[in-house]
């Protein structure tokens, strides 16, 4: 079990560890995979010389599933985080195992928030373009964005403060202003959403989570109502089609000629890229990219790809909807409260199934944090409210 893929042991003070998608100059970069074994960069990500500037060492890089593919990390190249068969993200075992203050990483799937609130720890996904993705390894441009992973809601929130704003190099980073929101919003509560179809879905253990986080949130004097839900259900297929698209381009950089893995076996050029990208890529990641390619097909573009655009913006205008008469939207992080190894790898689908419960903050960019079980989704810029509600469920939710 390999939980940091390279390490500096020898770090002093403040430190903290770095998922595999983020670019560093000291220490290889390779996304969980084969393709980019050993692959160093030119230069750090914009987030890595902002922990610099702020007195931080880089200590490590933790595993992630390839591209951050998959429920918890199963299909590494590097081999899979489990305890006793159940799947733990990486990221909770570095935080268990080392002094670090935080794991930043990068929420494309979920995964943050997913092995954050499952492996006892707390996630939070900041509203999308207020952290730079300036030297991450895309895998969703529209929808990923930098997370960090914590021991309490205090640690992420001081930790995020580190690496909020505008960023010059990254064209989708909100101007300072807005960036500023993030740390000065307005973090007073008084209503909480929670989603009853989507916590219908889940077994009856997730189900209890909810129940607990509700039961704290009212004994705080939060009002707590549940709400139709049903058309967040579509952010799932939604998410699906648009993430697998956007990771089919940005992996085809992956050729195996100016970097990365290169196949030993070929004649034509065709030959390179074919072998390097078979021998090299991993079983749910050519399942992505053919999805996207398919998707991207002419005969299916308008139909799947622009209908997921067009479902992105009902989404947005429902939350919107919902963040109007609620400070924020309770719902489960996911399914269960664990996954077997052996059963993630035997069903390719459980990752795109899991995505029900995280593709809404996805895919429509707002805020969210996750924590014993459940997550907190609010509007743009409502970190602050989430960091107050989520201070409830940390010292009240069982």
């Amino acid at each position: 079990m390999k939980y940091l893929l390279c390490e500096n042991p020898a770090v002093e003070g403040k430190n903290v560890v770095l998922s595999d998608m983020i670019l560093t100059k000291d220490f290889p970069t390779t996304a969980g995979s084969r393709m980019l074994e050993g692959y160093m960069s030119l230069f750090d990500a914009e987030v890595v010389d902002r922990l610099k500037a702020a007195g931080y060492a880089i200590r490590g890089k933790a595993n992630v599933g390839e591209l951050t593919l998959g429920v918890l990390g199963e299909n590494s190249y590097f081999g899979a985080c489990a305890e006793n068969g159940v799947l733990v993200d990486a990221s909770v075992i570095a935080l268990r195992e080392t002094d670090a203050a935080a794991v930043i990483g990068l929420d494309a799937g979920g995964t943050p928030r997913r092995g954050a609130a499952l492996g006892g720890m707390v996630a939070v996904k900041p509203t999308y373009g207020t952290v730079s993705r300036f030297g991450t390894i895309s895998m969703a441009c529209s929808g990923e964005a930098v997370s960090v992973t914590g021991r309490s809601v205090s640690e992420v929130r001081d930790m995020l403060n580190v690496l909020v704003g505008h960023d010059d190099k990254d064209g989708t980073s909100l101007p300072e202003e807005k960036c500023a929101l993030v740390k000065a919003g307005d973090a007073s509560v008084r209503r909480v959403a929670i989603a009853r179809e989507l916590t219908a879905s889940v077994n009856a253990e997730m189900q209890a989570k909810v129940a607990a986080a509700r039961v704290a949130l009212e004994k705080s004097g939060i009002e707590v109502v549940e709400i139709d839900d049903s058309l967040l259900l579509a952010a799932k297929t939604a998410w699906n089609i648009l993430m697998s698209a956007e990771l089919c381009n940005n992996v085809s950089r992956y050729d195996g000629v100016k970097y990365g893995y290169r196949t030993k076996n070929y004649k034509t050029i065709d030959e390179l890229y074919t072998g390097s990208r078979t021998e090299a890529f991993g079983e749910l990641l050519k399942y992505a990219i053919l999805f996207g390619s398919e998707t991207l097909s002419t005969e299916n573009y308008m139909k799947m790809y622009d209908k997921s655009l067009r479902v992105r913006r009902l989404l947005v205008e429902r939350l919107a909807e919902i963040f109007s008469e609620f400070d924020a939207l309770l719902l489960p992080v996911a399914s269960k409260c664990a996954f077997m190894e052996e059963e993630a790898r035997e069903n390719i689908h459980l990752s795109y199934d899991e995505a029900r419960y995280t593709a809404p903050a996805s895919i429509t960019g707002v805020p969210a944090i996750a924590l014993r079980g459940v997550q907190l989704m609010g509007a743009a810029f409502s970190e602050n409210k989430l960091y107050s509600l989520a201070e409830i469920l940390e010292g009240g939710a069982e």
